[in-house]
């Protein structure tokens, strides 16, 4: 009984070439699902924002990451002024700004 114990340890310890080509496939395929699930989505995101900040232009009404809608009447190379009321402008980073605000539909009244 004790000679098949030891027999089967023996056994029990894989070659050390295919546990490295093992553990070498396996940190490629966490660091592939990474890549394909956190960092590919955030670079698709962050080229998206870059586009729309560069198409930004006087007269688009926009809302920032503060929650302030305004609209754009000057434009820099890293900031941007909005005009939030009639005599109220403020100026932010380009990067505050996130998304155009949703067009309101005009309620017709019968």
């Amino acid at each position: 009984m004790l000679d098949f114990a030891f027999a089967q340890q023996q056994n029990a310890h894989p070659d050390p070439v295919s546990a490295l080509l093992f553990q070498i496939i396996f940190f490629i395929g966490i660091f592939a699902i990474f890549y394909f699930l956190i960092v590919r989505p955030q670079q698709k995101a962050r080229k998206k924002h870059q586009e729309f900040l560069a198409n930004l232009k006087k007269g688009d009404k926009v809302i920032t990451s503060g929650g302030i809608w305004g609209t754009v009447v000057d434009i820099g190379e890293h900031t941007i002024t909005l005009k939030v009321d009639a005599n109220t402008r403020i100026t932010f980073s380009k990067e505050a700004i996130i998304s155009y605000q949703p067009k309101q539909e005009e309620e017709q009244k019968d």
